[in-house]
């Protein structure tokens, strides 16, 4: 191994901001994110980063995402596997149309209509260009090792060749259809969206029950529907209704006979037990209309507005209609109660925020019902496997169980739908270069949901249709990293449709990360005013501290809270990991090609070298685990509490005796550091990267070996001897700073028993005794009994006098939770209370046991 350059000195303090930029300019331009790099026969490792939005911004569930994956990715790469983590972005139809749209109206005072779709594609082709890679460079500032040479867009030719090539093969199998059914409709952005882009959210509203005749009262919080209602719905069971069911009512206002069914939806003890029916405007509705064939009438517009009734209500918004229909049936005397406010859920999209509208509509869908049972049998037969393993309980839940999903949107920007219409209403979905042209032919004017393109994601990145050495050499993936919000609408469609073109799973591994809680555990979003920008914590703090915070959080499919405060100790740990390799490097330490031999070596070398070993091959099956939170916290603990709070202080004695000793612990420094920056490195990437290549003089620590543990290197004797010296070293130190002693006064000390005390105690005139010496002050840790000479140092009397209080003061505290606890309150006490009665005995007892020890009495 090269020695270490000594003009290469580092800094007196780290200063991320000048190091992690350069870095990773040097790693993409060194070609070191490509899965080449390993070689042609390297055994693959891949990840699909989940596209973001191409008008996304990095916010912190992105930051803890890319964490996780990079970290995967980079020790993959360090393993020797071709590692490839492949990055891309969604292009996002509802928000790019939504940003083009106002773009358009803010400069040219028009609408898209106005402009067409041609023109209106040509300014959002612009605005992806001018604006769209905005999350990639934050992505860059994250140290993502992403390979940008492979970066994809769901609307690439490429891509978007695989989406013509899927849609027809679904269509030509009779999996994709057209048909007049219910979906969220936005009045605002003028489209169906999905089930994800609508947030639930209570708000105040009004419970009108209104009398439908025969004795027959119902509920709704949506006055305005029931221009559209074509029946009421009772139990079958209700014996209130059971005369009524199969005769008809006539709707107030409207004056149309709908008809009494039965259905078992209807819950009898909820309100009156009748329900209204308005097929074309509720989802449960329509699902009782296509039981009893019931017709369904649309009473609303795109825009929501009041359409078709015939009634004076027609051109009213639906808010202005709710009002006045109540009005008019209060008018009538058909107002049977009103409870105002009524708080209810209510659906909102996403993206214009506005209340979606149910609504009856001609679109196309997806059948799914053998496809979802394939992707179900999938994870049960254990192609694919869930981790948390019992997310995929939340996974068959939604598989098993799944509705056609409409596929169409009524935007401009996407894949339009491949499928044309001819003059004698022909409909075909023609391969792509055999469009049919001539007088009558036009194109389907609706485009694809988003969710669809990237449902292809896995193996359309990799060049799927055509057989590529990407997709014979990378697909299936090695696992999925992705939060358990998305495993309907993403992880459950890409198993789908992988399954149908490929025949085989799109990934081996789902790991399922919990969400990114802000510092009070409550969810971040801006209407809370709660959201942080990871950017401003990496400036502040350096990418590394971002990435080990997140890290230190993630147990597997578990929300964490995130609070400054972490991250700042998140870069008080670097700062700390910079000044101990820095202090190496000053003592001359190095990466030795061999260890020195056995013999040579102190109990504290062979404890360090015992715990590396140990950390090494306990970080390997952690991060086989996905426990990033556990990993993260071991290499927190041993790095600070070990490694640097007691072996280099240690190496400091070492180093200082000079010749043989001083040259053996330089080695096992160096050795440990090095082992130590390689496990970081997955979590902490710059940091790691600067310091191991000035302590060992390599290229890179990125593709470095990875350390899994010599198991020959483990040595519990040598733990133990050690441990008793810190437990003995712990308690000195204590009892020194008790009694005020400076950290930098020797104190004479008599020891019962065989210990090397003197360097880390800071002892002088040590004498290694059978029993503990008469007088001064005597600590015990670990059957060791050290007696301190405080004569000429402190006032011992006075000392002991303060003690001898402390003592009184603590024998009553033991005796006053004693009697708590053994009083009949304590049996009816809840048992939180009882317990921490319990700790507080237990803290009273060892502090009587301590204080009894330093005044040399009997422990009691």
């Amino acid at each position: 191994m090269n020695e270490p350059d000594p003009s290469t000195d580092l800094p007196s303090q780290y200063a991320p901001a000048s190091v992690e930029g350069p870095l990773y300019e040097r790693w993409v331009e060194a070609g070191l994110f490509r899965p080449e790099v390993a070689g042609p026969d390297a055994e693959p490792y891949t990840i699909v980063i989940p596209p973001p939005n191409v008008t996304g911004e990095l916010h912190m569930g992105h930051a803890l995402e890319h964490t996780l994956m990079d970290a995967l990715t980079r020790r993959a790469r360090m393993q020797g596997k071709a590692a490839l983590w492949l990055p891309g972005t969604d292009h996002a139809s509802i928000a790019v149309e939504t940003l083009v749209e106002r773009s358009i109206a803010e400069q040219d005072g028009t609408t898209k209509q106005q402009l067409g779709r041609e023109k209106f594609l040509e300014r959002a082709w612009e605005w992806k260009e001018e604006f769209g890679g905005r999350i990639l460079g934050q992505m860059r500032r994250l140290g993502d090792g992403v390979d940008w040479s492979r970066l994809a867009f769901t609307m690439s030719p490429e891509l978007s060749s695989a989406v013509r090539r899927i849609f027809k093969q679904l269509f030509d199998a009779g999996l994709i259809y057209r048909a007049e059914r219910l979906v969220n409709w936005s009045p605002l952005l003028h489209t169906a969206i999905s089930d994800i882009e609508v947030e639930y959210k209570d708000v105040d509203g009004e419970l009108v029950t209104i009398d439908y005749g025969n004795g027959v009262h119902v509920a709704t919080t949506r006055v305005e529907t029931m221009l559209g209602d074509t029946a009421v719905a009772v139990h079958p069971d209700d014996e209130r209704y059971r005369h009524l069911v199969g005769t008809t009512l006539t709707l107030p206002i409207v004056g149309r006979p709908i008809v009494v069914v039965a259905d078992e939806h209807v819950d009898p003890e909820f309100g009156t037990g009748a329900v209204k029916v308005t097929p074309a405007h509720d989802p449960n509705d329509f699902a009782i209309a296509q039981r009893h064939d019931l017709p369904a009438i649309t009473v609303m517009d795109e825009d929501a507005r009041i359409a078709g009734t015939g009634t004076r209500f027609d051109g009213m918004d639906r808010y202005e209609a709710r009002k006045a229909v109540k009005d008019e049936l209060a008018s009538l005397g058909l107002i049977v109660a009103e409870k105002s406010p009524y708080t209810h859920s209510v659906g909102h999209s996403s993206r214009s925020h506005e209340a979606i509208e149910p609504r009856l509509s001609l679109q196309w869908w997806v059948k799914v019902d053998g496809l979802a049972k394939a992707a179900g049998d999938a994870v049960r037969d254990g192609r694919t496997v869930f981790n948390p393993p019992e997310m995929a309980q939340r996974y068959f839940a939604w598989v098993d169980d799944m509705h056609d999903w409409c596929i169409s949107r009524q935007l401009y920007w996407g894949h339009r739908i491949p499928v044309w219409y001819g003059p004698d209403g022909q409909i075909v979905c023609p391969a792509e270069g055999d469009e049919p042209t001539g007088e009558g032919w036009h194109q389907d004017k609706d485009v694809l949901d988003t969710w669809f393109s990237s449902a292809l994601w896995p193996f359309s990145t990799l060049g799927w249709p055509d057989e590529t050495a990407d997709l014979a050499r990378f697909y299936p993936t090695t696992v999925l990293v992705t939060g358990y919000d998305i495993i309907f609408f993403w992880v459950a469609r890409m198993m789908m449709f992988s399954l149908f073109a490929m025949q085989d799973v799109p990934f081996t591994t789902v790991h399922i990360h919990g969400l990114v809680r802000d510092a009070t555990g409550k969810k971040m979003s801006k209407s809370r005013g709660n959201v942080v920008d990871p950017l401003e914590w990496i400036d502040a703090y350096g990418a590394d501290a971002l990435r080990f915070a997140l890290a230190r959080g993630a147990n597997p499919g578990t929300d964490f809270p995130l609070s400054e405060d972490s991250v700042k100790g998140a870069r008080n740990f670097t700062n700390k990991v910079w000044n101990a390799v820095r202090f190496a490097l000053i003592s001359g330490a190095s990466v030795p090609d061999a260890l020195p031999a056995s013999a040579d070596l102190t109990d504290a070398d062979r404890w360090v070298l015992s715990r590396l070993n140990t950390v090494a091959a306990s970080t390997n099956e952690l991060f086989e685990g996905f426990e990033f939170a556990k990993l993260s916290e071991q290499l927190y603990g041993f790095a600070w509490n070990e490694v640097f709070d007691w072996y280099v202080e240690v190496a400091k004695v070492q180093i200082r005796e000079g010749g043989t000793r001083a040259a053996t612990t330089r080695s096992v420094l160096g050795h440990v550091l090095d082992v130590l920056l390689r496990l970081m490195h997955p979590l902490t990437p710059f940091l790691t990267e600067a310091l191991w290549t000035t302590l060992t003089g390599n290229d890179t620590v990125v593709t470095a070996p990875w350390p899994t543990g010599d198991a020959t290197r483990v040595d519990p004797d040598a733990e133990a001897r050690f441990d008793r010296l810190r437990a003995v070293v712990t308690e000195v130190r204590r009892a020194r700073a008790e009694q005020n002693v400076a950290p930098k006064t020797c104190l004479p000390a008599h020891v019962a028993g065989e210990l090397d005390l003197d360097a880390l105690a800071t002892l002088t005139n040590l004498e290694y005794v059978d029993a503990p010496a008469a007088g001064g002050v005597t600590v015990t840790a670990a059957g060791i009994d050290v007696t301190l000479d405080l004569s000429g140092t402190v006032d011992v009397e006075a000392q002991r006098q303060g003690w001898q209080k402390d003592l009184a003061e603590a024998e009553k505290e033991l005796e006053r939770q004693r009697t708590r606890l053994s009083s009949p309150a304590a049996d009816k006490a809840p048992p939180n209370v009882v317990q921490d009665w319990k700790r507080r005995e237990a803290e009273a007892d060892a502090e009587v046991q301590r204080l009894r020890g330093l005044l040399g009495l009997d422990p009691g």
